[in-house]
């Protein structure tokens, strides 16, 4: 089945929109700082940004579903820390260790959704009381202590190509393949037609419990491959890691143009919205704002962002 027009040119619409928004950001800054339009600063931003990248994508397909996750920040603390314990109490190798990490995220995540599918609660709720339970496990696994793991894992974080680290080459590479997941095969044409209308979908005859808690499962996973990237940058295992993290992952797949209410997301979008919060908090830094200012410009454009995706879901109406 082909899709309708419309359906294709509004998200390519969309993305050069964002991508506009991204050019005149970069051009003003760099007409009124010295040094942000150099190689130099648009590496480091590049390689600061993997595990935003790689949690927003999976806040994108919750999101998409009508769900919301706000214990990614918690999830990948706890495996951030499950990876420090694995290489320096356990003595487990980088692989196990790795492994070790990735099954924490994705159990907290297969609970988010079998809690929220399964006893129709509230996502919101399920996820506020994870986020505190996986924080406190957190602290407990490791007596509130940062775990320093060295060499063994930031050789993960190391340039690859350009300057450019290998975790965000591997986000990029991420990102194709979610947005070729939501437009080109079933499981993203089930999660987009769930998100739209889940009755709908129900009285077709399709069961959209298994999507679901597959998409939160998945949010969990990539909340734990985000804490493994965290990890290889630091080169330690911080369990204040993530604090707040979940709600600069929401607000980079809001700017994207994913809908919170549902039934439109892309993850090509939720990249350039993780960028364009990072050019921005870079070139504010560079321009001498102080971290309220920072704050305040970050929140106005995230509100901007949700009013007009109501504006948009009127006028589509």
């Amino acid at each position: 089945m082909t899709a309708a027009p419309e359906a294709v040119e509004r998200p390519r619409r969309e993305a050069l929109v964002l991508m506009g928004v991204l050019a005149a950001l970069i051009a003003a800054f760099a007409l009124t700082t010295e040094r942000f339009l150099t190689a130099t600063t648009l590496r480091t931003i590049a390689n600061q940004v993997p595990e935003l990248v790689i949690a927003a994508v999976g806040l994108t397909f919750v999101l998409l579903v009508g769900g919301i996750d706000l214990s990614v920040g918690s999830v990948m603390a706890l495996s951030s820390a499950s990876l420090g314990l694995g290489l320096t109490k356990l003595g487990l190798g980088l692989g196990p260790a790795a492994v070790l990490a990735l099954v924490v995220g994705l159990l907290c995540g297969s609970l988010n959704g079998l809690l929220t599918v399964r006893l129709a609660v509230p996502s919101f709720i399920v996820t506020l009381g994870t986020l505190e339970m996986t924080r406190g496990l957190t602290y407990l696994a490791t007596r509130s202590q940062t775990l320093y793991v060295g060499e063994t894992v930031e050789r993960l974080a190391a340039p690859a190509f350009l300057g450019l680290s290998a975790p965000f080459l591997a986000a990029v590479a991420l990102v194709a393949a979610a947005q070729f997941t939501l437009a080109r095969t079933v499981f993203g044409r089930y999660a987009t037609a769930i998100g739209t209308n889940e009755e709908a979908v129900r009285l077709a005859g399709i069961d959209p419990a298994p999507v679901k808690v597959a998409v939160f499962a998945l949010g969990g996973l990539l909340a734990s491959v985000a804490g493994i990237v965290y990890t290889a940058r630091l080169g330690a295992a911080d369990p204040n890691a993530g604090v707040g993290f979940e709600l600069q992952a929401i607000a980079a797949v809001v700017v994207g143009g994913t809908s919170l209410l549902g039934g439109r997301a892309s993850a090509v979008g939720s990249f350039l919205g993780v960028l364009i919060i990072a050019v921005l908090g870079s070139g504010l830094a560079q321009a001498g704002a102080q971290e309220p200012t920072k704050r305040l410009v970050t929140g106005a454009v995230i509100i901007a962002a949700v009013v007009a995706d109501r504006l948009r879901r009127g006028r589509d109406a």
